[in-house]
């Protein structure tokens, strides 16, 4: 090969043509890294806010992956715009006859991508989570997925529902705050309430150290009615997110056991019968 040959070579490479689409692709590649590592940033709490409701990692993930995607859309429109360029194509041209493409294509996949999009909101929104009970419409469970296009809730009785993103409105959060469990307990009008009380207390005392998932003390908050067969006493409690339910039964329980050796009477329904 000689000399003249060679530099037609290099002459070759160094076009636009060659060496500008080269170069686009080294910044996009740059700029694309650091997207990443702003991303990774966002998505990582600082430490002080780790165990803290400052914090929302679901949040924060899917906002910094949004962020991410969004940048990198428009770097790579930019792209295309540049290497067209280089190569002398009309760029006005070509968006429009991908326009239309695009119209089609949008057309076809409409649903799906309204079903994306509200994925997107309800994860940024926080409306729920895998984990959370929830209802929506008649229709109560447990979010077992939440994808972009659909979530699936289980309910009580292990019926699972899929529901399309678009579709999920007039949501109940049961799991977003702490949930309240309310005892009610009857002792019967022969006894002494000074004495009903004092165990009472004396057993919300030692049910708040004892019990599991409690958000505040065992409060006995009084006499609650004056019921046709009994006094009615109501005890609460706060507790984690939709364990009320277990609490309930705990101190039900625990009341019935205390009862007992304190030969405190729990009425119930009797009939009286009279003879003429």
């Amino acid at each position: 090969m000689s000399i003249l040959d060679i530099q037609d070579v290099y002459k070759t490479i160094l076009t636009k043509e060659i060496l500008g689409p080269v170069i686009v692709l080294l910044v996009t590649l740059i700029l694309f890294s650091i997207i990443d590592k702003i991303a990774r940033k966002i998505s990582t709490p600082p430490t002080h806010q780790i165990h803290t409701k400052l914090y929302n990692e679901r949040k924060a993930k899917v906002t910094s992956v949004v962020f991410s995607n969004v940048i990198k859309f428009f770097i790579i429109v930019i792209d295309i715009i540049v290497v067209l360029k280089l190569f002398g194509i009309n760029s006005s041209t070509f968006f429009a006859s991908l326009g239309i493409f695009s119209a089609v294509i949008g057309l076809a996949f409409q649903d799906v991508l309204k079903d994306i999009i509200a994925g997107i909101f309800i994860v940024l929104e926080n409306q729920y989570a895998v984990g959370d009970t929830i209802s929506i419409g008649d229709f109560k469970g447990e979010v077992i997925a939440l994808g972009l296009k659909t979530t699936r809730i289980k309910s009580y009785e292990g019926d699972i529902k899929i529901i399309s993103n678009r579709d999920a409105n007039n949501i109940i959060n049961y799991s977003l705050e702490k949930s309240l469990a309310i005892v009610n307990v009857y002792v019967s009008y022969e006894e002494d309430l000074l004495k009903v009380e004092s165990v009472l207390e004396e057993l919300c005392k030692r049910l708040t150290n004892e019990l599991p998932n409690l958000r505040s003390p065992v409060e006995l908050l009084g006499v609650n009615e004056l019921g046709a067969s009994g006094i009615e006493y109501r005890l609460s409690v706060l507790t984690k997110s939709m364990e009320h339910f277990d609490i309930q039964r705990k101190i039900m329980r625990e009341i019935k056991l205390e009862f007992d050796k304190h030969n405190i009477e729990i009425p119930y329904n009797q009939l009286v019968i009279h003879n003429a």
